[in-house]
């Protein structure tokens, strides 16, 4: 979950709406599928591993906007 909180600096007003706006398009977007992948890595050990990592394994996402 994203925290957009108030500090010294930071006031409701145009620059919190649009920092908030930005927080809340960012976590949609990571909630949108996309395609399954093949991934390829190397370990610690010098051994190769191939894992699928599915499309639609998306985060569940949330902005508390706490000002």
């Amino acid at each position: 979950m994203s925290h957009i909180g108030s500090s010294a600096t930071t006031r409701a007003g145009p620059t919190w709406s649009m920092a908030l706006a930005a927080a809340r398009t960012a976590a949609a977007e990571q909630r949108v599928p996309g395609h399954t992948e093949t991934i390829e890595y190397e370990d610690e050990k010098g051994h190769w591993h191939t894992e699928t990592a599915a499309g639609s394994d998306r985060p569940e996402t949330d902005v508390e906007d706490t000002n």
